[in-house]
């Protein structure tokens, strides 16, 4: 099993090759030797990972919409109807904040010195869970708010069109955390010009040409990355689905290939295909059968 040494050495393994009982509630399948996903109640799941496990997480936690998420227009043809669920608190905020605080004790105690969490929400709750998350993590080991925006149908008439969602990101150890700077988009620059041999972008200025790194701008905490639209051939039948391409920027960002990246609130399975992807390993959960059983669908088709 994962788990941290004083000198950052920690042995390559499944955190589910603990020995614990294990609820009958709680089904657990092993896709590989080092990968793992589970249906059931994820804080029950996560009190039976060893401390220090899991390099990354990723958790996408229902929103505080108090609506019933179904799936997208397009998937509703093929779609089963357990392809939805239930975003409703009774009691409110503090019910949903009752719900999200032990699992967010657990994914602190999970992490190493140099792991990360981050949080996916939208305007409903991220300024209660930022909150939250300062006092559980400490203010000095939060890292970004990050704005994912994108452009969908509908238009408000009252306010401005809420297009973006939250991702709150903390450290274990601010400073000690893993983090590799992301390039990508074009250069924000009039006069931009090419060199002849190279093909390395530069501008001509008073003392010579300033060189461009070819790989583009670093990304910033403002990130446009197309929402998946109804007929997106990605879709796969499963409400609140995330593109492919903001889970593998955030992978890429904060883990490093061999890393265990765990997502337990895991849905269709977006955050374990990435991690196959990039050569990570994954622990996948959700509550829901039919998210599962996606998920499993998609990682053996993504091969």
């Amino acid at each position: 099993m994962a788990v941290t040494k004083k000198k950052q050495s920690r042995q390559k393994t499944s955190p589910s090759k603990k020995k614990t009982a294990t609820s009958n509630k709680v089904r657990t399948t092993r896709t590989d030797a080092d990968n793992t996903i589970a249906c059931g109640d994820n804080l029950e799941l996560m009190q039976q990972i060893p401390a220090e496990s899991c390099d990354l997480i990723y958790i996408d936690p229902p929103f505080f919409s108090n609506t019933t998420r179904s799936a997208a227009a397009r998937d509703k043809k093929s779609a089963k109807t357990s392809n939805t669920y239930a975003d409703h608190w009774t009691g409110g905020i503090k019910t949903y904040l009752a719900f999200l605080q032990p699992r967010l004790v657990e994914c602190h105690r999970l992490l190493p010195e140099t792991g990360s969490l981050y949080v996916h929400l939208d305007y409903r709750a991220a300024h209660y869970v930022r909150v939250l998350l300062d006092t559980i993590f400490g203010e000095r080991n939060f890292l970004n708010e990050i704005i994912w925006h994108y452009r969908t149908g509908g238009a408000a008439k009252r306010w401005f069109a809420r297009k973006h969602d939250t991702i709150l990101v903390y450290a274990k150890a601010n400073g000690k955390h893993t983090f590799h700077p992301q390039r990508g988009g074009t250069f924000r620059t009039d006069g931009l010009n090419y060199d002849e041999e190279t093909g390395r972008p530069y501008k001509t200025t008073k003392k010579g040409r300033l060189y461009f790194d070819p790989d583009g701008p670093l990304i910033s905490d403002v990130w446009d990355i197309p929402f998946l639209s109804t007929v997106a051939r990605e879709r796969c039948g499963w409400p609140t689905q995330k593109p492919l391409a903001l889970l593998d920027r955030i992978i890429a960002a904060s883990s490093n290939p061999g890393d265990l990246v765990a997502d337990f609130f895991c849905g269709s399975g977006t955050t374990l295909v990435a991690a196959q992807k990039q050569r990570r390993r994954y622990y996948g959960c959700d509550a829901s059968k039919e998210a599962v059983r996606l998920a499993r669908k998609r990682l053996r088709e993504a091969g």
